[in-house]
């Protein structure tokens, strides 16, 4: 029998303040490439041909007020803010614990100030769009990408090095 490590327990870390407890949910970001379809002469059909990163988003949710987030709003660096995502997997069977952590460097677009009642559990709705984004899963950095440093790692090969030499980079 097999079982999936399931996340048991998350902090996000925000310009290095700790916000330990203050975020309930957050959506990891997805990776996706922008990729056309080329269908030439001599051949049977269409492939898809990559053509690089898609935006990198990252959507999180506050509990309440987190003054600090609103100091790089509007930011004109594009990475002006840093997010860490630190998260606990663990194993129902052997009850292993695989440290996951994600890195993302941007800067946030939306800043959603939700329902405000009395009494009631407010939230913040933040949307950060990412030129920088690190995958470390147990201690191995499994995907890196900087998109204005041009270079893109996947376990430890730089996908993009021939390319920059090409350019002169």
């Amino acid at each position: 029998m097999a079982l999936p490590k399931i996340l048991k327990d998350f902090n996000l870390f925000g310009d290095g303040n700790n916000w330990q407890g203050q975020i309930p949910n957050l959506t990891i970001p997805e990776l996706s490439r922008r990729m056309v379809e080329y269908d030439g002469g001599g051949m049977d059909g269409p492939v898809e041909v990559d053509m690089g990163q898609e935006l990198v988003t990252f959507e999180w949710t506050a509990g309440g007020l987190i003054a600090e987030i609103f100091g790089t709003y509007g930011s004109p660096i594009h990475d002006a803010t840093m997010l860490r995502f630190a998260g606990s997997y663990e194993s129902d069977e052997d009850g292993q614990v695989v440290p996951v952590e994600i890195v993302v460097r941007g800067r946030h677009k939306t800043i959603g100030m939700g329902e405000a009642s009395k009494g009631d559990a407010n939230t913040q709705s933040i949307t950060t769009t990412c030129s920088y984004y690190k995958l470390v899963i147990n201690g191995q950095t499994v995907i890196e990408i900087d998109i204005p440093g041009h270079v893109f790692l996947v376990n430890g090969e730089d996908r993009l090095a021939q390319r920059r030499q090409a350019l002169g980079l």
